[in-house]
């Protein structure tokens, strides 16, 4: 069965930006859709908007940071009540010029480890790629 995206789907980018064995999280603001869940940082893609390009400017909208936004990570697509939503996960790393992260759209933020991403923090959508994400922090701290 063909299941095209209708246009109530939301098209969503988010970063896996990992550093020093972390990945980056954030948490989500009071009043939003998902209030108090970790996330991996991004946001919505506008109108004509080049995902990479969404994902650069969610970053510096929410966190005040740089970032070169790689290649995808995971696509996932989950039906919330209401809406729908395709996400699009993109490896991203810090430009040296970058200052550190800080909370201007967010809640909070936060480097985890592989053993602190758990799943009942995150929003079911971002489950799927929570596993890939495990394995690739602790590929690259083997490879230490």
């Amino acid at each position: 069965m063909n299941r095209a995206i209708d246009s109530a789907t939301i098209v969503v980018v988010a970063a896996v930006l990992v550093d020093g064995g972390r990945v980056l999280v954030t948490q989500r603001p009071a009043g939003s859709h998902l209030a108090g869940m970790w996330e991996f940082p991004g946001g919505k893609v506008e109108a004509d908007e080049d995902p990479r390009d969404a994902l650069e400017r969610e970053l510096r909208e929410e966190l005040g940071i740089e970032t070169s936004v790689g290649e995808i990570v995971d696509v996932t697509f989950h039906r919330y009540p209401g809406k729908s939503v395709l996400l699009l996960f993109y490896e991203t790393a810090l430009l040296p010029s970058s200052p550190a992260p800080r909370c201007l759209g967010v809640a909070d933020l936060a480097w985890q480890s592989a053993s602190e991403l758990r799943d009942e923090k995150f929003p079911a959508a971002d489950v799927k790629v929570l596993a890939k994400v495990r394995g690739l922090l602790e590929r690259r701290q083997g490879n230490r």
